[in-house]
């Protein structure tokens, strides 16, 4: 029911980010062509899954997928694929699964251009193009599968407030903060709420009784707080480093 509303959304919230990014577009399409290829068959997969699959082992084993793609983009861990066209569309086929059962696929996405060294504009306009194929490949997926009810279409108007007023924040927040601390602090949020994610799902599967299934929260907590404290006990030139390297 919210996926599709969330998807709608997101065609135009992305469409608009690779306007606003539009000039980079000429250096980064072949780059990210192989992904944008992968997608399709990922999406119908992931289509397909998300009519079949229970909903409660469904987020529990998304949550599980993406954890450790977070934690890695917050360690800073990097390493640069050299096969770039045939690990794409690999990548491709993968998000593509994530994004049409989840609506997410910030985290492996940042993750993988942040590894090829896109320099901040061209990272964002590869980001919008392939969340704007994604997205779109989706709605209509979706479309085709009946999901677009009105119960979920009337969903968009309580959605979009927030949307409305946090993309304005966050486009100042990232002029005026370092990009490599504003992605940290962007993955210190996402692995607290995948972790709470964890934590409620192993809950309410019964697969951890009552509140011991929040040790993991606890743990994730407690690994993040030692890479935000490594990460803010560095030099404020090296905190910069991506920014810096991705220039050249």
């Amino acid at each position: 029911m919210l996926n599709p509303a969330l998807v709608i959304i997101e065609v135009a919230l992305n469409a608009w980010v690779l306007l606003v990014n539009r000039r980079s577009i000429p250096a980064i399409w072949k780059r990210v062509l192989p992904i944008v290829i992968g997608l399709a068959p990922g999406v119908y997969l992931g289509t397909r899954i998300v009519s079949e699959v229970s909903p409660g082992w469904l987020k529990l084993a998304t949550y599980f997928v993406l954890l450790p793609l977070i934690l890695v983009q917050a360690a800073g861990y990097r390493r640069p694929v050299r096969s770039e066209r045939a690990a794409g569309l690999v990548f491709g086929g993968g998000v593509g699964v994530l994004y049409s059962v989840t609506t997410i696929s910030g985290p492996p996405l940042a993750v993988a251009l942040s590894n090829q060294g896109f320099a901040k504009q061209e990272f964002r306009a590869s980001l919008g193009l392939v969340r704007l194929a994604e997205s779109s490949l989706t709605a209509v997926a979706y479309a085709s599968a009946g999901f677009l009810t009105p119960t979920s279409i009337g969903l968009i108007p309580q959605i979009l407030p927030g949307v409305a007023l946090g993309v304005p924040i966050g486009a100042y927040l990232i002029r005026h903060v370092r990009p490599e601390t504003f992605r940290r602090i962007c993955m210190s949020f996402d692995a607290w709420i995948v972790a709470f994610g964890i934590s409620t799902q192993l809950r309410d599967l019964k697969v951890v009784p009552g509140p011991s299934a929040f040790v993991v929260m606890a743990i994730v907590g407690a690994i993040d707080g030692w890479l935000l404290y490594r990460f803010f006990s560095r030099p404020a030139a090296m905190r910069g480093a991506f920014k810096l390297d991705s220039a050249h």
